[in-house]
């Protein structure tokens, strides 16, 4: 393969650090960009980024220029369903603006973009599995803010020629996932014997997808993709059924404490991937169990640190 030279927003985040970490492994120059915002974790955000070039710059308002790369990886975003209230102008920024600002650049640079969109852009979709032809029903600001950026993009390639993929990420976990997402927590909760807060009655369903499976489906598209993919595991699962698989590989009991339904939250997604297995050759390799087990084992390593 010829080694390329990519550049990746949220490159210190959890997706973005192993998509860099894939590219360098496979012979590619990479530079990242992450504002390193307070969201998460500085410590964690450090240990993403230690084997990357990861420079500090804000895409809503630093200057940015991507000649000289054959490709950008757009992973930056503010994520979280809890986005209405007082954090909203964060996705208006981080989202909105900030992917405004890259494509224009991208689209006076001549630079391939993909596009990292989310499932919550369905909502409560009108039918599962959910194919990307849809219509779409977002929830939340943060799915907002997310298809708003779609339709961004969609302008930008009619009007200036922008060379854009979007990928419809659903539910990505693994090692490094955020600490605000339901994995993370369950896997510290059970690692340093703390409670849970399970958010609904846990009969939620997503098709949860390994981050590593994300990574191949990102790099496809790079390399050949064209138009909007869904990226989604096979396997879809409840919220208790994970925490049964968690209690097992961990061998305890999670001190489970219900909690109301977080506005925005969605009751089930359901990926329909055929479109990117027909055209992409992409296909989950990763089972539910399988990645547990990977972020229980990173998770209980970091507890015991």
């Amino acid at each position: 393969m010829t080694s390329q030279r990519y550049l990746v927003t949220g490159a210190a985040g959890f997706i973005g650090s192993h998509l860099s970490e894939a590219l360098l492994a496979a012979g590619h120059e990479v530079v990242g960009l992450d504002c390193f915002t307070d969201y998460y974790d500085r410590s964690l955000k450090e240990e993403n980024a230690r084997n990357i070039d990861v420079r500090r710059l804000d895409l809503a308002e630093d200057p940015i220029d991507f000649s000289g790369f054959d490709g950008v990886f757009h992973l930056a975003a503010q994520p979280g369903v809890r986005s209405f209230g007082d954090v909203f102008p964060n996705y208006l920024r981080r989202n909105i603006l900030a992917s405004q600002r890259l494509f224009e650049t991208a689209a006076r640079d001549g630079v391939r973009v993909v596009f990292a969109s989310s499932s919550s852009i369905y909502g409560a979709a009108e039918s599962y599995p959910t194919p990307e032809a849809a219509v779409p029903a977002p929830l939340s600001p943060y799915g907002i803010s997310k298809l708003a950026v779609e339709h961004l993009a969609a302008a930008y390639a009619r009007s200036f020629g922008l060379d854009v993929v979007v990928l419809r990420y659903f539910t990505v976990f693994g090692p490094r996932q955020r600490p605000d997402m339901a994995f993370t927590r369950i896997a510290f909760a059970l690692a340093q014997d703390r409670p849970f807060a399970l958010y609904g009655d846990g009969t939620q369903t997503r098709s949860f997808t390994y981050v590593s499976d994300v990574v191949e489906a990102t790099i496809a598209a790079m390399a050949r993709g064209r138009g909007t993919y869904n990226v989604g595991g096979a396997l879809e699962a409840s919220m208790r059924e994970a925490i049964k698989q968690f209690e097992r590989l961990s061998a305890r009991t999670l001190d489970l404490r219900e909690q109301s339904a977080v506005p925005g939250d969605q009751p089930r997604t359901s990926a329909d991937t055929t479109r990117i297995r027909e055209e992409l050759g992409w296909e989950p390799r990763v089972s539910l169990e399988g990645g547990l087990e990977a972020q229980w084992e990173w998770a209980a390593g970091r507890s015991s640190a």
